[in-house]
């Protein structure tokens, strides 16, 4: 039995290689979509990509600094549509990756592509990160209602699925409850006939 060398063992630190495919480009793949189908809906889908992974990194910051006595409810909420969009999110790049391209992956490469305004570092009041959270989901509808409608002319009839029973209805959906957080409204409202009555 040979001995193995104890230098074979170590583990080749550092490596650096060629870049094998430039972002914005399409493999080849066998899926019955033409490259420049397949091209147009990778740059729609890495758009919507790049809003989404900055609307979840917005749910976790403000799931982590929310405030006040609706925390509770909030704290959980928030997280809970991070998740959310946490999957999204990787639905969104494997659909990408299917059409032969590359889904936007770097932080940095990210914040370059994204729409979404960028808030400030600290902590904002509750109704302002809320809305925030509101104007961000209202970016990647508004792209999402038209992205849908264009590839699916082109005949990309997954990735028209993906944004609408998935993208679509999730964002409105989390935009429905965020948005009755903002609503001024008592818990409880006494008419003046019963208050009248309880003062008799």
């Amino acid at each position: 039995m040979s001995q193995q060398k104890s230098s074979d063992s170590q583990p080749r630190l550092h490596q650096h290689g060629r870049e094998i495919q430039t972002f914005g480009t399409v493999r080849q793949l066998p899926v019955g979509l033409s490259p420049d189908v397949r091209s147009y809906s990778c740059e729609r889908l890495n758009q919507v990509l790049a809003d989404s992974r900055i609307l979840h990194s917005l749910y976790k910051k403000h799931h982590w600094l929310m405030r006040g006595p609706t925390f509770y409810q909030l704290h959980l909420l928030l997280d809970k549509h991070a998740d959310e969009q946490l999957e999204l999110i990787d639905m969104i790049a494997e659909r990408v990756q299917t059409l032969g391209g590359i889904a936007v992956g770097d932080p940095r490469h990210v914040a370059e592509l994204t729409r979404v305004p960028r808030p400030p570092d600290g902590v904002e009041e509750v109704p302002a990160m809320l809305s925030r959270l509101l104007e961000a989901h209202e970016v990647i509808l508004t792209d999402a209602h038209d992205a849908a409608a264009r590839v699916v002319e082109g005949g990309d009839d997954g990735t028209n699925d993906l944004l609408v029973s998935n993208v679509i209805r999730t964002n409105e959906l989390q935009a429905w409850f965020i948005a009755e957080h903002l609503v001024d409204t008592p818990v409880v409202q006494v008419s003046e006939s019963m208050a009248a009555t309880n003062l008799d």
